[in-house]
């Protein structure tokens, strides 16, 4: 069964923590997972390669892996260049997910070089995008499906506190690849919202893997 049929209509879990939050390290993050592939997610999405790996280890599930990497001279960072793809592509995972917005990259390979890159690889390339026309630019490049993870965090992006729920519908609609919805799905009712709008499948991040996070959005509604 290919990654594709495994996630269709499920729920997949992004185990993350950078390196200044409480819970970074691939020894946690892999029993991160563990506990995810307990409660019924079929797939995580992880970042940087030990991560993945341990990951793949502990749980045995497919992954969607990406490398997020800061450069100065751009905003991109979530795999921006050919050095995290490849990087990628001997951890083991079987999608690689990297930023397919508008803005600078930095380096200057094209979207559809790193695509071939990732294909030639015989894996599946995720698009990361934030609005309409990423995604349809992805399509025509050829990408095997896109999310909509960055919906809200470019500045020409929808700004809303809860998912893009009209995006995704509007991809659902009009793209033929498959649409993950993904970004700012912070409780149960963003959810159902969501899943009426039946995109291909669905992530679900922080509101489930950045305890902090959680904690935090519980103590200010305890002081209101």
């Amino acid at each position: 069964m290919n990654i594709l049929e495994i996630i269709k209509g499920k729920l997949i879990v992004s185990c993350q923590a950078l390196a200044d939050e409480p819970l970074h390290g691939a020894h946690i993050m892999r029993k991160m997972a563990k506990a995810a592939k307990e409660g019924g997610a079929v797939a995580i999405r992880a970042n940087g390669v030990d991560d993945i790996i341990a990951i793949k280890e502990e749980t045995n599930l497919p992954v969607i892996g990406l490398v997020k990497r800061d450069y100065k001279e751009c905003e991109v960072y979530i795999t921006p260049t050919t050095k995290e793809i490849k990087e990628l592509i001997s951890s083991g995972c079987e999608v690689i997910a990297m930023d397919a917005t508008n803005r600078c990259h930095p380096d200057n390979v094209s979207l559809k070089e790193k695509l071939d890159l990732i294909h030639e690889a015989n894996l599946l390339a995720m698009a990361d995008i934030s609005t309409y026309e990423e995604a349809l630019f992805a399509q025509s490049l050829g990408f095997d499906m896109v999310s909509t993870t960055l919906s809200g965090y470019t500045p020409y992006s929808r700004q809303a506190e809860g998912p893009d729920v009209e995006l995704v519908a509007k991809l659902v609609k009009e793209l033929k690849i498959p649409v993950i919805a993904e970004g700012k799905i912070n409780c149960i009712e963003d959810i159902k919202k969501i899943k009426e709008q039946n995109p291909f499948s669905i992530v679900v991040g922080s509101a489930i893997t950045r305890p902090q996070l959680i904690t935090k959005r519980y103590v200010d509604a305890y002081l209101k």
